[in-house]
């Protein structure tokens, strides 16, 4: 009778503070007397709920910019501008090496550039936490999005900035950021941790952006754009790589050739005898991902040509000034 007792209460409390329809799964399958399979119907709805942004605090965009424009880094070249404007979003082990290296390049072509850390703000980067964004446990792409989309509308105000020439160039999650903030900007939903939109953001559609570069980017089940796609009118340009083990290319290709047929432009590179992360250097241990030199100055052509189609290049030379400094 005592163990019965106890085993009630354990079961009160697993289900106590779950989303409804997660408790209802799991009271269900509690009453037909199989505590394992609830246990595993609770997960299941735990990470379809998470990856659905249930569990994820909404917060005001000026509330949500706060917290992340201390950690902003910027580059731009010489001279007075404005400059068309990439922002850079990370993998899932947040900005590296690689980030600057692409920022770099955008300064030498006109290009200012503005680093996203999604995870330093949040600790993140600290106790090997940043493998549970790469799991897919916390800080999943839709909600990343907002991250996105508040810093688009803080770009937007600085003086160096055009406004209305603004790319999104995101790394594997930093692409599925990317890429999911398209998707629900274009059903009309917010991201996750956002309670609405930022004000250059609240239109029906959206204005003043160059394009997307999406550097071996998460397209499959648990993203938004994988249901839905992106608004037509942004030109997009994805560089994946052949046999990648981290995600699954094909999940791309198929979403480019879905918007490819709804008419939208978008551009596909395979890079063959690479792995995923082929552009940073700074790997976690017993990392079996290498970086490649070939395959970056590969990336970096396609990537140049997609710029100089997209967007007429200023009149004064690229050339830095500063590295990487505070806005």
């Amino acid at each position: 009778m005592g163990q019965g007792r106890a085993a009630m209460i354990d079961r009160s409390e697993l289900l106590r503070g779950m989303p409804a329809v997660c408790r209802a799964v799991g009271a269900a399958v509690f009453r037909v007397g199989i505590p394992a399979a609830c246990l595993l119907a609770l997960a299941g709805c735990s990470t379809y709920l998470e990856v659905q942004g249930a569990s994820v605090e909404r917060r005001d965009p000026d509330s949500l910019s706060a917290m992340l424009k201390p950690a902003y880094r910027s580059f731009r070249p010489s001279g007075p501008g404005p400059f068309p404007t990439a922002i850079l979003a990370s993998g899932c082990d947040g900005p590296k090496d690689n980030l600057d290296r692409w920022a770099t390049m955008l300064v030498e072509r006109g290009w200012a550039a503005l680093i996203v850390d999604s995870h330093g703000p949040r600790g993140y980067d600290a106790a090997q936490r940043w493998r549970l964004v790469c799991a897919g446990q916390i800080l999943t792409g839709g909600e990343r999005a907002g991250d996105i989309a508040v810093a688009i509308e803080d770009a937007r105000k600085l003086e160096f900035v055009d406004p209305d020439r603004i790319l999104l160039m995101g790394a594997s999650h930093g692409g599925w950021a990317i890429l999911d903030m398209l998707a629900l900007h274009a059903r009309g939903r917010t991201p996750y941790n956002l309670s609405r939109w930022p004000d250059s953001l609240s239109a029906p559609t959206l204005e003043g952006f160059a394009g997307a570069i999406l550097l071996y980017p998460y397209c499959g089940v648990a993203s938004q754009v994988r249901r839905a796609g992106w608004r037509g009118d942004l030109p997009a340009l994805f560089l994946l790589v052949e046999g990648d083990t981290i995600v699954d290319e094909e999940a791309c290709h198929v979403l480019a050739e879905s918007m490819a047929a709804r008419g939208a432009e978008v551009d596909v590179h395979l890079l063959r005898g690479t792995t995923h992360g082929f552009d940073q250097v700074e790997k976690s241990a017993f990392s079996r991902l290498e970086f490649s030199p070939d395959a970056l100055s590969e990336a970096q052509a396609v990537v140049t040509d997609f710029l100089a189609r997209q967007s007429k290049a200023p009149d004064h030379p690229g050339r830095a000034r500063g590295d990487g400094r505070k806005p």
